[in-house]
């Protein structure tokens, strides 16, 4: 019995070199695995890229996919509104929303 690297079920292997239980799971592992190298390829290629954000004109980071900074793409009164919820939520006053 072997454990499959990507839902983690035991299954009986039909060669000695499987790794997937099924032909779904080796498909999506591999499509993880394209997105990763994509992702690292165009994070390779920003670091020598001096970007800014379009809003304030900050250095970016080369982890940074958006064209904004992270000051720029949080809005304050969206995070005050979220937490004044998760305090009324906490004290009882009001019920989550998948109750």
């Amino acid at each position: 019995m072997k454990h499959c690297q990507w839902c983690d079920s035991t299954f009986n292997s039909k060669v000695s070199y499987q790794i997937y239980c099924t032909p779904e799971c080796r498909e999506q592992a591999t499509k993880e695995k394209i997105a990763e190298r994509y992702a690292l390829l165009r994070r390779n290629k920003r670091m020598s890229q001096d970007r800014k954000c379009t809003q304030c004109k900050q250095s970016l980071s080369a982890y940074n996919d958006d064209d904004l900074c992270n000051s720029c793409l949080i809005d304050p009164k969206e995070v005050g509104k979220t937490l004044k919820e998760i305090k009324a939520w906490a004290d009882g006053k009001i019920k989550p929303d998948n109750e």
